[in-house]
């Protein structure tokens, strides 16, 4: 049934695309690998694992020309696992993106399940992540994993003043007599001008639910133990831990010197759960070097802190393009968290029972 699904659908783009003369480019991207982790609940764990460095992806996106400077625009794109075939999300064929909108000289309007702001324009900023898929800021409470608004409506200028973009976007809660459960809406700028990129963005999510021990390692939540821990056995006692708010800004800047680019970015992110607040902040600096054409080599340094507890994370990869299309990488995460926490890296594994985690990936990625 899928099959046949994905075949009709992809079948119905192109040929409405060649009735109405407007361009749809079927593309994707594959990337799969072997990672080694450390004491992943408490024993070290070889794994197939794919969607690393960069997320498994089909997409279908596309264009019509309306005339005047006007033209149609849309994405599908659907996240899926390399080694079983299966959506990442059931039931959910296209998790990634789903939006069509109006392209104009003004500006792009858009609808649908949309990347927020801190992933469109503060994501880019997470030096770690360009070589280690892993090294997203722990727990991604600060959004830099590619999260989305889901039943949005979204706005994004056009390139202005010689490198300024700005949009703003809301996603509905679709909820009856609930406007504002599950909503959210975000907001960012960025200004790219020869070697520099300097962006902001600010996202809030209304109730959103969170996994505090999966995500960051931790045993007690807002004063609420949400773990237990019992020789090599761990208990996760609030994976769905509903929150009042989230609210997270953040600033980055990147600045590139020759074949190397310096990377550096800043997140607060504020959680409010019934009267109380707590608040995460993250700090990460660090470098891309294009050794050659074909050679990079990445390195990043995170340090987080929330609710007394601290995270230390360093990222170090080395990526070789094969052709246009086709890269190798290795790349390897040591975290170090204070007591009290398990570490887990980038909420990919499970938390370490201990106050440290390391990994070490080779990988391969390829793009259609």
């Amino acid at each position: 049934m899928k099959r046949t699904m994905i075949a009709a659908l992809v079948g119905a783009a192109l040929s409405t695309g060649a009735l109405a003369q407007s361009s749809v480019t079927l593309s994707g991207r594959l990337d799969d690998g072997i990672t080694y982790v450390t004491k992943e609940g408490g024993s070290s764990n070889t794994r197939m694992d794919s969607g690393v460095l960069f997320p498994n992806l089909w997409i279908l996106s596309g264009h019509e020309d309306l005339g005047g400077g006007y033209s149609t625009v849309f994405k599908l794109s659907s996240l899926f696992n390399v080694n079983n075939g299966q959506l990442n999300q059931d039931n959910t064929l296209f998790g990634q993106q789903a939006w069509v909108g109006i392209q104009s000289p003004y500006g792009t309007i858009s609808m649908g399940n949309q990347f927020d702001f801190s992933a469109e324009y503060f994501g880019q900023f997470n030096v770690g992540s360009a070589g280690s898929g892993y090294a997203i800021h722990q727990g991604d409470f600060d959004h830099t994993n590619n999260d989305r608004l889901k039943n949005s409506i979204k706005y994004m200028s056009p390139t202005l003043f010689g490198g300024l973009t700005f949009g703003g976007m809301y996603g509905f809660s679709n909820t009856p007599g609930s406007f504002h459960d599950n909503s959210g809406w975000s907001v960012g700028a960025q200004y790219a001008n020869g070697p520099l990129t300097v962006a902001a963005a600010y996202t809030h999510v209304a109730t959103p639910t969170i996994d505090p021990y999966a995500q960051i390692g931790v045993h007690s939540f807002f004063s609420q133990t949400v773990a237990s821990v019992t020789g090599n056995t761990a208990t996760d006692l609030a994976p769905a831990f509903q929150i009042r708010s989230l609210g997270t800004l953040g600033i980055g800047a990147s600045y590139a010197i020759g074949d190397v680019t310096l990377f550096g970015n800043f997140s607060d992110t504020v959680l409010k759960y019934l009267d109380m607040t707590s608040v995460m902040h993250v700090y990460e600096g660090g470098a891309t070097w294009q050794v050659t054409p074909a050679f990079e080599l990445v390195g990043g340094y995170q340090h987080t802190g929330f609710e007394g507890h601290t995270w230390n994370q360093v990222t170090a990869a080395a990526l070789y393009l094969l052709s246009k299309r086709t890269e190798l990488y290795v790349s390897g995460d040591y975290l170090k968290a204070s007591a009290g926490v398990d570490a887990v890296i980038g909420a990919s594994f499970q938390p370490s029972l201990t106050g440290n985690q390391t990994d070490l990936r080779v990988g391969i990625y390829h793009s259609f």
